[in-house]
């Protein structure tokens, strides 16, 4: 699994961009790099952190899980995102499982040692404020998307979000199977089907994994596309 495409090198991580050499030194020497095949589960929901991962290449997807077995998607984190940082900060359980859709390799940092750093160097918890800050928008932006859209206009939004993130304004690939796509906007498999369905009015059409967008401005305007909600997020934040 060695050579991944797009992989980051743990020097080079964001993270580390503002630190001495000293100290990204130490965090290194408290960390692995691990190389996980698909389908591997990194933690369970309930689980107390051990270690804080960081993606290098590939994905983990965080699923929520009810008492009664019921599971949804909640949000897909990538290169070079750290999975869950406030778990790690606080030492609490997390509230999700991490699961691997596709070969990946993380950074794991002991957690004890994370959180000696991060209250060591105030330049290491600047930038863990700015991954924070990252994820606590990412999930203001899913509530807004549940809340105040319609089933139809959610996968609108999210085509077109989607063909934006993947710079391709004519289509968008889609990156999971569908039913995973449904359970992160919040929806069944066939309100997504039939949402998807509606949509071939707006201009679209559906090829297995790929739809094809003729017409991006119309869809966006029947399905309240906002680029503030809706665009690509900032990497950097100024905290």
């Amino acid at each position: 699994m060695h050579g991944l495409a797009d992989e980051v090198a743990p020097e080079a991580l964001p993270l580390f961009r503002a630190l001495s050499a000293s100290r990204r030194a130490d965090l290194l020497r408290n960390a692995v790099v691990h190389s996980v095949a698909s389908g591997t589960v990194l933690f369970e929901q309930g689980d107390v952190p051990t270690f804080q991962l960081i993606v290098l290449a590939g994905s983990a997807q965080l699923f929520g899980r009810s008492i009664e077995g019921r599971e949804v998607l909640i949000e897909a984190v990538r290169a070079p995102d750290l999975v869950i940082p406030a778990a790690v900060l606080t030492g609490a359980p997390y509230l999700m499982q991490a699961r691997v859709p596709e070969p990946s390799r993380f950074l794991l940092i002991h957690a004890a040692a994370f959180r000696a750093a991060v209250d060591a160097d105030p330049l290491l918890a600047h930038a863990v404020i700015g991954s924070l800050a990252q994820q606590f928008r990412r999930m203001v932006r899913q509530i807004k998307n549940l809340k105040l859209r319609t089933a139809t206009q959610r996968v609108g939004c999210y085509l077109l979000a989607l063909s934006q993130r993947q710079r391709n304004p004519d289509k968008a690939v889609l990156p999971f199977e569908k039913m995973l796509i449904a359970s992160e906007l919040g929806i069944t498999r066939e309100s997504f089907s039939r949402a998807l369905s509606s949509l071939s009015n707006s201009g679209i059409r559906v090829d297995g994994q790929i739809v094809v967008i003729h017409d991006a401005p119309r869809l966006a305007a029947e399905c309240g596309f906002d680029p503030v909600t809706d665009g690509p997020e900032t990497d950097d934040f100024v905290v």
